[in-house]
């Protein structure tokens, strides 16, 4: 598919490339902003899964450029920001980059020391397994993928702090709802004007951040376990959330961004232009630098040259 048709096809696709977005997801964060006030009073944020960095875009401009450009602004009081990915992602303005696993508790020692000491008001998450199509797969894999972020949210989060997770809706949302719900006191569920009616993501809003008492984020998992066994103790919110029935829980779900806005599923014409001349599809904002299918791609080409790769031998030590 050429761009021009995907530009017709797919209107934010579009308008990400005209406003300087490197990806159409970028729209789906300023939506939620827009009905949750996200980053109201917020001074350190850390954004996991971040490549290729439209979210980190999103957070420069609404927080690091504001403080950076207001005429009363004070040396070390600018916002910081903290971009996590296995992967490389190009430069953005007052983003920190850290290259790591966020399953890794190591991985939030390095967060907490470009925060001083200090930790987040505020972390996102927009990471998503490869999804294969098989929704209750997907669902369990991607619920799992949130859970191994709240390793990292359990270090750096302050308490009152917000948590923003993409999540697959399925039959057991609920369950990752309860587990959500044993940190947070208000988690909705929302789905943006931006994100496709055609598709199971929808993004889980966590807010006031307050584990129990006695947490040690050692005990993540074990907790974590509880929620989703008939015999999970009486005290934890929602323990029982995962049955049917006159248990079942129902979760806030919440539509957002102007709902009478650009339809993600419709097709629109592409804009004619002033002069009569031909619209011009932009090229993406920023090429992928490191993309994982890189290798894939070369050993492909070798082989249809018939060129093999050379052997790897052992090292003398």
């Amino acid at each position: 598919m050429g761009k021009a048709s995907r530009d017709n096809r797919d209107i934010y696709y579009r308008k990400a490339k005209e406003e300087g977005w490197r990806a159409r997801s970028a729209f789906k964060l300023l939506q939620i902003d827009e009905e949750f006030n996200l980053f109201q009073g917020v001074k350190r944020v850390v954004d996991l899964c971040a490549a290729p960095g439209s979210w980190s875009q999103v957070l420069s401009r609404k927080l690091y450029l504001p403080a950076k450009l207001s005429p009363d602004k004070r040396d070390g009081d600018l916002p910081l920001i903290v971009a996590i990915d296995l992967q490389p992602m190009a430069p953005i303005e007052g983003v920190i980059q850290v290259q790591g696993d966020i399953t890794n508790a190591r991985t939030a020692e390095v967060v907490i020391r470009h925060f001083d000491g200090c930790k987040a008001d505020l972390v996102v998450c927009d990471g998503a397994p490869d999804v294969t199509g098989l929704h209750d797969m997907d669902e369990f894999v991607q619920s799992q993928l949130i859970l191994a972020g709240l390793t990292i949210v359990t270090h750096v989060l302050r308490e009152g702090g917000k948590f923003i997770a993409k999540i697959f809706r399925g039959k057991d949302t609920s369950l990752l709802y309860c587990q959500l719900k044993l940190f947070f006191s208000v988690v909705t569920f929302a789905k943006p004007k931006s994100s496709r009616n055609s598709s199971i993501e929808a993004f889980a809003v966590c807010e006031n951040y307050s584990p129990p008492e006695g947490f040690s984020p050692k005990d993540l998992h074990h907790l974590l376990e509880k929620v989703g066994t008939p015999s999970g103790e009486d005290d934890l919110d929602c323990s029982s959330g995962w049955l049917e029935g006159p248990n079942k829980v129902y979760i806030p779900f919440l539509a957002c961004g102007d709902l009478s806005g650009y339809d993600s599923d419709r097709s629109y014409p592409l804009p004619t232009v002033a002069d009569g001349t031909t619209y011009q599809s932009l090229d993406p904002v920023q090429p992928p630098i490191a993309p994982p299918y890189k290798r894939a791609l070369e050993l492909k080409k070798a082989s249809s040259h018939g060129i093999r790769e050379p052997e790897k031998l052992p090292s003398d030590s």
